[in-house]
């Protein structure tokens, strides 16, 4: 561990320690120790603690009871560990079933393995440095917490001075934890990443973009800015209150694909604890009923705040086991949240969804308890009726989701009936758009905010991406005399009003139609549709969602798209690259009979486009899938449907969830939007005024901005020659070029950084007109950026895909076609054997004429080898860095040229490779000369003893020292005691200068720690 490591896992520890827990240092409980919690090294759990936790929570069961419920927590009954630890899950939660015999009978009982309502009735430990042997390795993970003797959370802590040590190496340690010491994670709940200055929470499935920050400490404040985040996520989860709270309600897995497992991000678990707080003071008979709305921005998790929400609520005693009807406003939409709380059983009861009114009133009768989902039309009534009472329970709780003025008429109609059916029940509504300014109506029925999540808090947090706003109407071409119009329809036209009775606006809505969609416009549209979409797919795989006004206008701007890429239609739903998803019966006109599909054959459609590995790639819909629905690969939103206020948001929101790599979401506006956008940010204002969506020029001078920056660096160097046909022009312009930018000291990495940043300017809006002329040159600085970045120093630990956005390359088909230039190829050199280092190549670098490139190249091989070196020979692999640095130190203070210091790396090379050499003449394997290398690195010793007895020494040396290598071993002082003891005697037995014995003793066990990990493992 590095020196600041080491600084931030005990500031970390201090920081728990804070919180009351205990701590131990993983060496003094290790097997063997005096003060050993573990029989074997392949034991995860603290036994003991977690047998006496058991006794003390459990003293109604029986000890050979509690033997078994040991025994099952200790040896999980399902080898995956994603099975296994949703059944921890569910026993931690919940107790362990058992049996037991009273008074002659044998009744069900559940042993707890925690106290959920008294935190210090729990046993909690951090340990640090905790080391497990699993089937092939000895890994060792920074922190590991325990409650009760249980491995509840690891934390996995990187060097903040370390560029290499970020948050993603941290992240992509642990997955190796994972696959190589599964069993610490059976029962893990939760996973921490920090490197000091960032830190991040997760779960066991996670990816990375999926870990998440913690900002607050109690949920009221943001922690501030000068807080260390670690210390805040800490803090604010690790408290042992909050931390019981956590893994008791706000830990989902969902099995319908596969094993995932959803942790509650910081603004759900405290958006759910107000609002359940806020429920038990509105349903009390004092209370006022109306418990007020959680908006959260769009795509920051929604749908799973309210399973959390409902899962903790019914657990409440205060609530004295509710009944909750959730609201929805579209039968789709009901399916989608239905879906979601079904895939939520292990949270919350399996819920029941109303068929139709009398169904409904059925459902509601039921004395107490339940999770029952209805639209709002079933409670419509013929009119001049009222809606017959159903309940007058307090304890009932409606959930709208959605909850605004337009959808639900609150004063009247379908909002007012349910009031009547359940005249004691209270409201909450969760909306991903906040609630109109000018709305009285939406207050009074649901009371005020309980919690906000704005969109700028969802983008910083990564919760979601921005999003850019792309205008194309003046690419359409529409008549002159036709847009005023078109503005003047627009303006009266709202989302949903199709489908109402409304004649007045029904015949404006029909004339609108009818004008976009005529078909020299529909054409048109389809044109350019093909045009951007190949073009955004050329750099940014995905998914696309075109939005129309009318399914007529769906199934004729298909068959337009399918006349220009015919290989994109398939009659089967299994297969095609486009489909058309709407509504729709065997009376519809035969155009729509195609596209109209039942349940099954729409589900079928869904898990297509949400599998960002199938090919269909691109869905035209008019009202389904513009709300609660989730397709994080999607990118782009084809906007040709009058739109305003929540509902265009809703729309747009479609593309902001976060995927892997993705850099945005575009909106594509082809009836002009832009006024639309910025009144439903003054109509929805309460989120500080923040544009929803950011106009992709912005994007596109940034791309400007970038590009010239790039370009600035290569300035003098003609690399025209890389769009030739010819390819040895292109080989030459490519090396060229990447001996270029290293030309100044710090070059190559202002060039890689410049990049970074050009490439995810690039990923946003490289797809435009305006950037047209840049697509080449973007491609040839990617070639040389990819080059470098594969063949000369380390990346600073961030992967292809991260720094390059899942750009593809944008390069001319000639230099495509050929695929990536090798940058050894290039620089004119037979690319190397990294182990050797021959004399052939070595040669070959003298004879190149791109002698910056070499430096970098051979800087990076002599790293490579010095650091595989560094495992196996301390003494060596010192001497060879600090020859690096002196000799790369010379060349940064211009004292060596460039011919000067390749001669000089050369020669190094060669010296490099005749030490791994040494040994086969004296009769040393790797290991021996190792250690003979510390022997002679004293003072005159090799000319006092002689090589065949230093030699002798070096073979006893490393006989003896394996004998007494243990797991763990340099954590143990004990064991390195033992082992400085035989090292002395070994040296004194040889007659090794006495004045030079305790300096040797030093080094050779700094070497036997290198050279012994591998030892340590098989062990």
């Amino acid at each position: 561990m590095s020196g600041f490591e080491s600084v931030v896992e005990e500031a970390a520890i201090g920081w728990l320690k804070g919180l009351g827990y205990g701590y131990a240092d993983g060496a003094d409980i290790a097997p063997d120790s005096p003060g050993a919690e573990r029989t074997h090294y392949e034991d995860v759990f603290l036994e003991g603690r977690l047998r006496q936790a058991l006794a003390r929570l459990n003293p109604h069961l029986p000890a050979e009871t509690l033997d078994d419920v040991a025994r099952r927590v200790l040896r999980p009954g399902n080898p995956a560990i994603e099975e296994s630890n949703r059944t921890f899950q569910k026993m931690l939660v919940r107790g362990v079933e058992v049996l037991v015999r009273r008074e002659g009978q044998t009744r069900g009982d559940a042993a707890r393995l925690v106290d959920f309502d008294d935190p210090e009735a729990n046993d909690w430990l951090v340990v640090n440095q905790f080391s497990v042997k699993g089937p092939k390795h000895v890994r060792r993970p920074d922190l590991v917490v325990f409650v009760n003797g249980m491995p509840l959370a690891v934390i996995e802590l990187k060097d903040p001075q370390n560029a290499q040590a970020t948050v993603l190496s941290g992240w992509k340690q642990l997955q190796t934890y994972k696959a190589q010491i599964p069993a610490l994670f059976h029962t893990n709940e939760v996973l921490v990443v920090s490197d000091g200055v960032d830190a991040r929470v997760g779960s066991l499935t996670a990816g990375f973009e999926r870990f998440g920050p913690w900002r607050t400490v109690d949920g009221a404040t943001p922690a501030p800015d000068a807080t260390p985040k670690l210390q805040v996520l800490l803090a604010g989860m690790f408290q042992k209150r909050r931390f019981l709270d956590y893994i008791r309600h706000f830990v989902l897995w969902e099995t319908d694909e596969g094993h995932v497992k959803k942790l509650a991000g910081y603004h759900q678990f405290h958006a759910v604890n107000k609002a359940v707080q806020a429920t038990i003071r509105a349903s009390r008979p004092a209370g006022d009923k109306r418990i007020g709305v959680v908006w959260h921005t769009q795509g920051s998790g929604k749908s799973i705040s309210m399973v959390f929400y409902v899962g903790k609520l019914i657990q409440q005693p205060e609530m004295a086991n509710p009944t909750v009807v959730v609201i929805t406003d579209r039968n789709d939409l009901d399916g989608q949240l239905f879906a979601q709380f079904c895939a939520s059983k292990d949270l919350v009861p399996f819920p029941v969804q109303a068929e139709s009114r009398e169904h409904l009133k059925e459902l509601l009768h039921a004395a107490s308890g339940g999770v029952v989902f209805s639209t709002i039309q079933k409670f419509g009534t013929p009119k001049g009726e009222r809606f017959p009472l159903l309940s007058d329970r307090r304890n009932i709780v409606v959930v709208a989701d959605e909850a605004h003025r337009s959808q639900y008429e609150f004063i009247e109609g379908f909002a007012r009936n349910l009031r009547d059916a359940l005249p004691n029940a209270s409201f909450i509504g969760f909306t991903g758009t906040p609630v109109e300014l000018d709305d009285r109506n939406t207050p009074a029925v649901f009371g005020d905010y309980i919690d906000t999540y704005t969109i700028g808090q969802a983008v910083e947090d990564r919760a979601t991406v921005r999003i850019y706003y792309e205008a194309r109407l003046a690419r359409i071409a529409l008549p002159e005399d036709r847009k005023p119009r078109l503005d003047k329809d627009f303006e009266e036209v709202t989302e949903g009003q199709e489908d109402a009775v409304k004649g007045r606006l029904k015949s404006r809505w029909a004339k609108l139609e009818a004008m976009v969609g005529a078909d020299e416009r529909l054409a048109l549209v389809a044109q350019d549709i093909v045009d951007h979409w190949e073009s955004r797919l050329a750099i940014l795989d995905g998914k696309a969602m075109i939005v129309v006004m009318s399914r007529r206008i769906a199934a004729e701007l298909y068959e337009h798209i399918r006349k220009l890429r015919p290989d994109w239609h398939s009659d089967e739903d299994e297969r095609g690259a486009m489909k058309v998803v709407i509504t729709g019966s065997a009376s519809d006109d035969a155009a729509l009979q195609p596209h109209i599909r039942n349940k099954p054959r729409t589900k079928e459609i869904e898990r297509r486009f949400k599998d960002p590995d199938d090919p269909l790639r691109l869905v035209i819909v008019r009202d389904m899938w513009l709300t609660g629905f989730d397709v994080p690969c999607a990118h782009t939103l084809y906007a040709d449907k009058p739109m305003k206020g929540h509902g265009l948001m809703q729309a747009i929101a479609r593309v902001n969830r976060v995927f892997r790599d993705k850099p945005a979401g575009l909106v594509v506006d082809y009836l002009g939007l832009a006024d639309q956008l910025r009144q439903a940010v003054g109509k929805y204002g309460r989120g500080g005024g923040e544009a929803p969506g950011v106009p992709v020029e912005v994007a596109l001078d940034v791309l400007y901005e970038k590009f010239e920056v790039v370009r600035a660096m290569l300035h003098g160097f003609d690399y025209h020659g890389f769009f030739d046909t010819d390819a040895g022009r292109q080989v030459a312009a490519l090396s060229g070029g990447a001996n270029h930018v290293c030309i100044p000291t710090d070059g190559r990495k202002r060039f890689l950084d410049a990049m970074a940043a050009l490439n995810k300017a690039a990923g946003i809006a490289i797809h435009l007109e305006g950037a047209r002329d840049l697509r080449d040159e973007v491609g040839y600085f990617q070639a040389v950026e990819r080059n470098l970045r594969k063949y000369t120093n380390g990346d600073g630990g961030r992967t292809n895909e991260e720094l390059n956005l899942a750009l593809k390359q944008l390069v001319s088909s000639a230099v495509a076609s050929q695929g990536v230039v090798d940058i050894f190829d290039a620089a004119g050199l037979k690319k190397p054997d990294l182990s050797i280092l021959s004399d052939e190549f070595l040669e070959s670098v003298k004879a190149s004429p791109h002698r910056n490139l070499q430096i970098e190249l051979l800087k990076k091989l002599l790293k490579d080898e010095i650091r595989s070196m560094t495992r196996k020979n301390v003494v060596q692999s010192r001497k060879f860095s600090e020859m690096l640095e002196k000799t790369l130190a010379l060349y940064q203070n211009r004292t060596l040229e460039a011919a000067q210091i390749i001669l000089e790396l050369i020669e190094m090379a060669r010296k490099l490779r005749q030490a791994r050499e040494r040994g086969q003449a004296m009769g040393l394997n790797e290991d021996e000369m190792a250690f003979y290398d510390a022997l002679v690195a004293h003072g005159g010793v090799k000319e006092v003893m002689g090589d065949d007895v230093l030699a002798k020494i070096a073979h006893d040396l490393v006989q003896a020292i394996r004998e007494s290598v243990t797991i763990d071993w340099t954590q143990k002082e004990a064991v390195r005691a033992d082992m400085r003891r035989k090292v002395k005697r070994l040296l004194r037995k040889h007659g090794y200068p006495p004045d030079k014995r305790e300096e040797a003793v030093v080094t050779v066990i700094e070497q036997a720690e290198a050279v012994c990990r591998e030892w340590g493992e098989a062990a």
